[in-house]
């Protein structure tokens, strides 16, 4: 496994990595403006996301992007959580001269009761926040390219009374997308305080847990395997069905939420819309594509519960519970994770992403990931730095 570190970033409206002034530039006629337009790479701006969703759906396709920038993980979540926190949609779609798509970055303003925010489409419910770029994104982009498109991007949002914003706050980015640098790190950015973690699979089960435990650990594990079997048979299943689906997943939110009540942490799943956005996931037969719920059942109780995503060539472990009676005492919530596992390589996965946070569990390794957040005040005009929260669905995957 591999580590990766995330970043963070707060800076002015007028920072000198964006070459010049926003406000100033919005203010300027027409005929100033274009000269800033970048000569490789224009924007266009969407703020509705049935507008973009045909490009949006073929694009990622080939695009490199991670499962939190898919279409039906953001518009579900603008569906049940962006709307009634009044999030406006804003998808930059920018092209390379030939009309080919360069990026998509999926971005949003989230008003507050004194200012309003740029941030990422989906941002706290997503453990990565990255734009899905082309596969030759830096074959035929530079940075300077990249800043310029950032700049006209901006420049655009001001100048559209609905998209101005007062700061801008992007948090848990990734320092790679796909094979492909982020091109959001040639803005000013800081560590996050928590990595994301990465497993890289084999092509056989045994060969790789062998690798990855000592024999001694193995002992432990069959027996500790004999202990839960003596309350019952123990299985191993995934959701047959979008009701089958929606009860494990209710299963695995009421087990969430007692353990994170014992730990007086915030029920992850208690703010408008969370419930819904990840019910909705589970069982609407349009997304059962992208999500993989199952559960270890110990005779007829579901002592652990999982909630996934397969895109492209990775798993993606989510959200994660286990029941708190006496067979927690032999590791069920463990079992599954080797279960998992399992099925990641049966089903010719080559990683299995543990997401962001830092919990004992994932200490098999760990990729480095950034995480960036820019703020801009144009009230007080004046630089700030901060760390950015912790995810809370990386909370959810302990």
């Amino acid at each position: 496994m591999t580590r990766a570190t995330t970043l963070t970033a707060l800076q002015d409206v007028a920072a000198p990595d964006v070459g010049v002034d926003v406000r100033s530039a919005a203010a300027a006629p027409p005929s100033e403006r274009t000269r800033v337009v970048p000569p490789h790479i224009s924007i266009q701006l969407f703020s509705e996301l049935g507008a973009v969703e045909a490009e949006w759906r073929q694009f990622e396709r080939t695009a490199d992007c991670t499962a939190f920038q898919s279409f039906d993980w953001l518009a579900a979540w603008q569906r049940h959580v962006g709307e009634r926190r009044g999030a406006r949609p804003v998808v930059a779609v920018g092209r390379f001269a030939d009309g080919d798509i360069a990026f998509i970055a999926p971005l949003c303003v989230m008003r507050g009761h004194l200012a309003r925010r740029l941030c990422w489409l989906g941002q706290e419910l997503s453990d990565y926040n990255a734009p899905l770029l082309a596969p030759d994104f830096w074959e035929r982009a530079t940075p300077e390219d990249f800043l310029a498109a950032w700049h006209e991007l901006q420049v655009q949002m001001q100048c559209e009374p609905l998209l101005r914003h007062d700061w801008i706050e992007f948090e848990k980015m990734p320092e790679t997308v796909g094979a492909q640098t982020n091109p959001f790190v040639h803005l000013r950015v800081t560590p996050n305080r928590n990595s994301a973690h990465l497993a890289h699979l084999g092509r056989d089960w045994e060969k790789f847990y062998r690798a990855k435990r000592s024999s001694a650990t193995r002992r432990r594990d069959r027996s500790k395997l004999r202990h839960m079997a003596q309350f019952g048979d123990v299985r191993f299943l995934t959701a047959t069905d979008c009701a089958d689906a929606r009860r494990t997943l209710e299963i695995l939110m009421e087990q969430k939420g007692r353990a994170l009540a014992r730990k007086g942490v915030a029920d992850i799943f208690a703010p408008p819309g969370h419930r819904e956005f990840f019910l909705d996931l589970a069982s609407d037969p349009k997304t059962s594509h992208l999500v993989h719920i199952s559960r270890i059942e110990i005779g007829d109780v579901c002592a652990a519960a999982n909630f996934g995503i397969v895109f492209g060539d990775r798993y993606y472990h989510v959200l994660a519970s286990y029941v708190d009676s006496e067979v927690a005492h032999y590791g069920p919530g463990a079992l599954h994770l080797r279960e998992l596992l399992a099925y990641a390589i049966k089903h010719g996965l080559k990683c299995f992403d543990f997401t962001i946070g830092d919990e004992q569990y994932k200490s098999t390794g760990a990729t480095p990931f950034l995480s960036f957040t820019t703020i801009r005040r144009r009230r007080s005009g004046a630089a700030c730095r901060r760390a950015s929260p912790r995810a809370c669905n990386g909370e959810a995957s302990a």
